[in-house]
């Protein structure tokens, strides 16, 4: 690693976890702006996305969370978790919307049917219609949620008192497949988020941003994490446009917003449900300082950010240029990506054609020693029965 100031948990792992999108909430289009009824975020489009995924041999994939027209995350995890044979599922919580010990339970029951497949993206913004929670307090609630499941995953008892939840149960129906509960994955830049972060989850998630902000971001993570005795890994949520030569790329990148006007862009961002985070407005600040042609740097264009709340900014190359930019992430010390592409099924494929040959990847959870050689003697797996 080229900065001693950046510490990560895997140091030792070559190459990333490397991920794919599942636009389960309304997400997917050939071109932003344009509602074609053929990439519906129904359970038969959006399966196939994951299936193929799966077969072309990505690592893991996250399926979002979101109050949008589309599926909710654990019901359609659940639902693929027996379709597929390789690839982790990222599912991503929104902490306050299910009471932390049935959550618990929630989680370990499909930790189970997947064998330790599973990963968890936590999530903190506001429940939907909820406007009068403090940052902080969402945070706080986010904390509680976490050391409730991790009491189920690690204690006899889960004996908690806290701001939000107070309860005394038995931890045995929340008890997990993998060795201490699923790796915890987390984004927010908030100094409440970053410290949760620090105290709590396995691997941050930062949006694109240049090289710099990222190194930057990455030392103020690991000086917290240390400050809890703590290392994290890093990991980066980006879109990507990758085609045999840069100007068919580049092309194709301005294509996928060629259809877009200026008020529907906003209408779009302004959609979900933290399209007013502190995050988004870093990348909305990353558009205003790109070039006239939208590239920040080289090769990443900031224009798929103007339909689009959250991640907003694309890798655009020839497989060459993406593989060499990914290998400077991962020096930097990132060891996780979660690509995603317009339309999502056809650039899966292309992206395990033209990049995934060239990465060597692994899954988290196995490289972290989470999931057992054996059943583990869960109540769910091979021990007695209660």
């Amino acid at each position: 690693m080229e900065n001693s100031k950046i510490t990560i948990r895997s140091p030792h792992l070559e190459g990333a976890e490397v991920s794919w999108f599942a636009p389960i909430c309304n997400g997917d289009d050939r071109y932003l702006g344009e509602r074609s009824m053929d990439y519906k975020s129904t359970f038969e489009n959006t399966s196939q996305i994951l299936l193929t995924a799966d077969r072309n041999g990505f690592r893991n994939i996250l399926c979002p969370s979101s109050y949008q027209v589309g599926q909710d995350t654990l019901p359609f995890v659940s639902a693929m978790a027996p379709m597929t044979k390789q690839i982790n599922m990222l599912a991503a919580i929104r902490c306050g919307e299910i009471h932390p010990a049935m959550l618990g339970r929630t989680l370990s029951t499909i930790d189970h049917i997947l064998k330790g497949r599973f990963t968890i993206n936590i999530i903190s913004s506001p429940l939907p219609g909820e406007e009068k929670m403090s940052s902080e307090d969402r945070y706080q609630r986010s904390r509680e949620v976490i050391e409730i499941l991790k009491q189920g995953w690690t204690q006899d008892e889960i004996d908690y008192q806290g701001k939000f939840y107070n309860l005394k149960v038995s931890s045995l129906p929340a008890k997990s497949y993998q060795n201490g509960g699923p790796l915890l994955y987390f984004g927010g830049y908030s100094p409440a988020a970053v410290d949760l972060c620090a105290e709590h989850c396995d691997v941050y998630l930062m949006w694109p941003e240049t090289e710099e902000n990222l190194k930057k971001l990455m030392e103020n993570m690991s000086a917290k994490a240390a400050s809890y005795g703590r290392k994290v890994d890093f990991g980066l949520r980006v879109h990507v446009v990758v085609r045999e030569t840069e100007e068919e790329a580049r092309e194709y990148a301005d294509s996928i917003i060629s259809k877009l006007g200026v008020e529907q862009g906003i209408e779009m961002r302004e959609r979900a449900l933290d399209a007013k985070s502190y995050g988004v407005s870093r990348q909305a600040q990353m558009r205003e300082i790109s070039k006239d042609d939208g590239y920040v740097e080289p090769h990443m264009w900031t224009g798929i950010g103007k339909g689009r709340s959250g991640c907003g900014a694309a890798l655009v190359g020839n497989p060459d240029q993406i593989v060499e930019k990914l290998n400077r992430y991962m020096d930097m010390g990132i060891r996780a990506f979660i690509f995603s592409g317009y339309p999502h099924k056809e650039e899966c494929e292309r992206f395990a054609k033209l990049v995934l040959p060239n990465l060597k990847t692994f899954s988290m959870p196995i490289a972290q020693g989470k999931v057992h050689a054996e059943e583990p003697l869960t109540p769910l797996a091979a021990g007695v029965r209660i």
